[in-house]
């Protein structure tokens, strides 16, 4: 499992042009689901994103994690982030897990957040989104589930 982190002011996302999710300081998570992902490593994943020191305290440095200073999250399922570009032009998107074990585990990593007392909102799985945002920083991380 793969979650694109990027610390924000404010995010949002847009499904049909209607607002069906936002947050305000916090975290966006772009998540994608691959092949062979368990709910373990949602549940790891969730933990990491949760603790990782990624906002300033008064002296400006990483000292400070999500629960910390009691952001949100927006969480954006996001297939793409398992593209093989390795040959030709267009990416191919095999290791990406389908849709019916992808979805269920993009709830398991939400609710794994919500248990450490994060504020989550979500997009909407499969659907075509418009997702906003004002990164800060910028901070932006890629985590693996497969390297933690």
């Amino acid at each position: 499992m793969r979650a694109l982190i990027q610390r924000v002011s404010s995010a949002s996302v847009e499904v049909a042009n209607e607002l069906v999710g936002q947050t305000g300081p916090g975290l966006l998570i772009l998540l994608g689901v691959g092949q062979g992902d368990t709910e373990a490593d949602a549940e790891v994943l969730a933990k990491k994103t949760a603790h990782l020191r990624i906002f300033g305290d008064e002296a400006g440095r990483f000292n400070h994690s999500l629960c910390d200073v009691g952001g949100s999250a927006l969480v954006v399922s996001q297939f793409t982030l398992y593209a093989d570009t390795r040959r030709g032009r267009r990416p191919n998107f095999s290791a990406a897990a389908p849709p019916e074990l992808a979805a269920p585990l993009v709830e398991v990593y939400a609710q794994a957040l919500r248990n450490y007392g994060v504020h989550v909102e979500l997009g909407v799985f499969g659907a075509m989104m418009r997702v906003a945002l004002v990164n800060e920083g910028p901070v932006t991380l890629m985590l693996d589930s497969a390297t933690l």
